[in-house]
């Protein structure tokens, strides 16, 4: 797993009134780390009344400096129209250093209204790596993004290049020369642009989606590195989704992905989300920083400038298709309890709870029979795998009202997807109560561990309903400590995660509020809804949340959070579930592609997590806590 941490300074960069050519915007921003310092060239955008042109605004290339690597200074303009073909701006510059010498590429407009017929890929070049002292027309066909890897790939000079990027299909290719003049060479594009489709990137996972180069590429230990804009629907007219995704790309032949991301960052800020051109992050730079750091450098609703870092050993883990499939490891033995006999978990049993008393792990099981009547059965187990007992009755039946069957006799009803802490001396489950007919709600019913253990399960407390009538409330989980004498109760509403304070339990006194603690992140892999899985996790002073999160392909996946002390306050958030469905009693089942937990103990080191797989069996995976809480902190 890898967790991406925006800079608490963004953003970095933002226009100036007092600088006419770039009282607009500032974005797209190109850095190179030097010796004591960090060098930024950017996007500027002029105030529409400040040049005098056809066209609204004007862009020209600034740079800035830097010595600690957020606070710019020193701006100034670098690179402004001088040719025909540059004439209506100069845009998105990409700066690598190649063998002494700082190429900076960027966008040519040669002409309006902007069209593929005059877009085109420009070079300057500052052979002292300061002073750009020469510029070139390098691409003669539409073109943008063009970044040039910072060393040769078996002799040759390597780019990325975005291809035909005003009309599909667009393309992310790469280009190899035997030197870099080459680049400006019309007769090597006339040669290269015959047989371009055979230089493609296989990035693309649709045929309206637009993919185009953010960050010249990095050299790691296990392959060139790079980061890139992925926009879905871009062609449509839909709904237009702007995500970075990362990819790693075999050192000797980097047209071939060794592995890709899905999308690990998205407009969530409020910077990102509000600007010229709202809802946009845009990779443009990467750099190494210190402490395994990789620092991104993006463009947000092309405005302003903005950072984002990832620990690389973190993210080439994720990348690397040797390594386990995400941070939680399943059980050999999986599934550990499946469907059996012909009565209360005749035809499922999944979404199971734990809690680990005196050395026994008590799995809580939600089990449905035939007429789709869901209780509660337990199993207990020695070593958190293993079953070593299943109860042949369950340990908790629909009692009141608010969770009997009442619609379709073989309609869903009854007490599902149960959570349970341990606070003092007592138990708490919390469960979604249906009926049938009115929306589910969220319940609860207590019991002392003595009876627990004891299995006097017919002391189970009276439940009581915790949510609203009428509003679909489910996924409740109760902070396992009090927080300033009130019970702290995660709930969802619609696709969101709140949280709400409780005096107590037992008096029929319900939430009324929805503060809310995360929401779907559009266009990754939790963009229609989250929802807590298992109780959080107390680590230090803080908590670890496990919860699902839902993609807009209906797959159920897992993330975790690091909350604060108060429970409620983000200190991280994995960027990449840490797992996923992958095995077939996962995928295929009542409800295909879905894991979904909730319920989870610690021993030592170890996260034992108890997750239903496809709504049909019920599994573990385990997972290392220092591990995880390495990225998230």
């Amino acid at each position: 797993m890898f967790v991406i941490h925006r800079e608490p300074h963004n953003p970095l960069l933002a226009p100036q009134r007092d600088r006419p050519w770039e009282a607009y915007a500032t974005f797209n921003p190109s850095v190179i780390r030097e010796e004591g310092g960090w060098r930024m060239y950017y996007r500027a955008l002029s105030n529409p009344a400040a040049i005098a042109s056809l066209i609204t605004a004007q862009s020209t290339i600034g740079e800035a400096y830097s010595e600690d690597g957020i606070h710019f200074h020193s701006q100034k303009q670098l690179i402004v129209p001088q040719e025909e073909w540059e004439s209506f701006g100069c845009e998105d510059p990409r700066a690598t250093v190649f063998e002494g010498a700082t190429y900076l590429s960027y966008t040519a407009l040669g002409g309006y209204p902007f069209s593929k017929d005059n877009i085109k890929v420009a070079i300057a070049v500052a052979k002292d790596g300061i002073n750009f002292t020469e510029r070139h027309l390098a691409t003669p066909f539409n073109a943008k993004a063009f970044a040039l890897f910072p060393g040769r790939v078996n002799g040759k000079v390597a780019a990325l290049l975005s291809v035909h990027t005003d009309e599909p299909p667009t393309e992310i290719c790469l280009v190899l020369a035997d030197k870099v003049e080459d680049f400006w060479s019309p007769a090597f594009w006339n040669t290269w642009h015959a047989d371009w489709q055979s230089h493609k990137l296989d990035l693309k996972r649709g045929g309206n989606d637009h993919v185009e180069v953010g960050s010249p590429p990095i050299l790691t230990d296990k392959g060139w590195l790079i980061f890139y804009s992925y926009i879905e629907d871009y062609f449509s007219g839909g709904d237009r989704v702007f995500s970075v995704e990362a990819a790693l790309l075999d050192h000797n032949d980097p047209k071939k992905i060794i592995s890709r991301t899905e999308s690990l960052l998205v407009p969530e800020e409020i910077y990102e989300r509000y600007g010229t051109v709202p809802e946009i992050v845009f990779p443009t730079s990467a750099t190494l920083g210190d402490n395994d750091r990789i620092d991104l450098w993006y463009g947000a609703a092309d405005t302003v400038c903005a950072k984002a870092s990832v620990r690389l050993p973190d993210l080439l883990r994720a990348l690397d298709p040797a390594q386990p499939a995400r941070t939680f490891i399943r059980a050999s033995e999986n599934p550990i309890i499946s469907p059996k006999g012909t009565g209360f978990e005749s035809r499922d049993v999944f979404n199971a709870a734990s809690i680990d008393i005196d050395g026994t792990v008590y799995i809580l099981y939600r089990a449905m029979d035939a007429a789709n009547t869901s209780t509660v059965g337990l199993a207990t187990s020695k070593d958190g795998i293993t079953i070593d007992e299943r109860l042949p009755e369950p340990i908790y039946v629909p009692r009141a009202d608010f969770e009997l069957k009442h619609g379709s006799p073989t309609g869903n009803s009854g007490c599902e997807d149960p959570r349970i802490v341990r606070i003092g001396d007592t138990l708490h489950m919390t469960y979604t109560a249906y009926d049938g007919v009115r929306a589910p709600a969220g319940a609860v019913s207590s019991i002392s561990v003595n009876d627990f253990v004891a299995r006097k399960f017919d002391r189970w407390s009276t439940p009581f309903l915790l949510t609203p009538d009428g509003i679909d409330d489910k996924d409740l989980s109760l902070l396992p400590e009090k927080i300033g004498g009130n019970y702290l109760l995660y709930h969802r509403i619609s696709s969101k995660v709140c949280a709400d304070l409780l005096p107590n339990l037992g008096s029929g006194k319900r939430v009324n509020r929805c503060v809310e603690i995360i929401g779907p992140r559009h266009g990754m892999w939790d963009g229609l809804k989250v929802g807590t899985a298992a109780p959080p996790i107390k680590v230090g002073d803080n908590w670890l949340m496990i919860y699902h999160g839902v993609s807009r392909h209906a797959t159920y996946r897992l993330g975790v959070i690091l909350l604060g002390p108060d429970g409620v306050s983000i200190i991280a958030r994995s960027a990449d579930p840490v797992f996923e469905p992958v095995e077939k009693y996962e995928k295929e089942g009542e409800i295909p592609n879905v894991v979904f937990s909730c319920g989870a103990i610690m021993r030592d080191d170890q996260i034992f997590m108890y997750y239903g797989g496809a709504d049909r069996v019920i599994g573990v995976a385990v997972a290392s806590l220092s591990h995880i809480l390495k990225a998230l902190q």
